[in-house]
């Protein structure tokens, strides 16, 4: 124990904590980490394809869905040009997905290119709540394939 170096002549032991050694080793890990750290995390360089102009094939049976809002900010769903709430949505989709089930005999007679997909055109302006709830909707009613048709860039002019 170390030895009160105070003026009151008594021996008693020093109760203060030495807090030299504490920060130093806190010190040495920091650096440690600072340096370690940038090199722990790695990204993967991932070339992805480059599909600007990839045709859509269209079936008879393919849902075609328009997102948009309205000037309050509330979102539009159109199945085909019948504007449609959430729960009508879920509904007719459901719907759509058994009549073609019992048209083919059962599900085990169907693959997943037979089933019908969801086509859906979201507006630029569209809040992404309005088309996620769209896409999980479609989803939740069994639809496998849901993807999105967008407008190809205008053409340069110089070209």
């Amino acid at each position: 124990m170390a030895i009160s170096a105070g003026g009151s002549g008594d021996d008693a032991p020093m109760s203060d904590i030495n807090t030299t050694p504490l920060v130093d080793v806190m010190l040495v890990l920091l650096i440690i980490f600072l340096i370690t750290i940038p090199a722990i995390v790695q990204t993967v360089k991932v070339k992805l394809p480059d599909v600007r102009y990839m045709p859509t094939e269209t079936k008879p049976e393919n849902v075609s869905l328009s997102i948009t809002k309205d000037a309050g900010g509330n979102c539009l769903v159109f199945w085909g040009e019948t504007r449609v709430t959430h729960e009508e949505l879920l509904k007719r989709s459901t719907d759509k997905l058994k009549e073609i089930v019992d048209k083919a005999g059962g599900a085990d007679k169907l693959t997943t290119d037979d089933l019908p997909e969801a086509h859906i055109r979201g507006d630029v302006d569209t809040p992404y709540r309005c088309i996620g709830g769209a896409i999980y909707t479609m989803q939740s009613a069994g639809f496998a394939k849901v993807g999105f048709i967008s407008q190809p860039p205008a053409p340069d002019a110089a070209s």
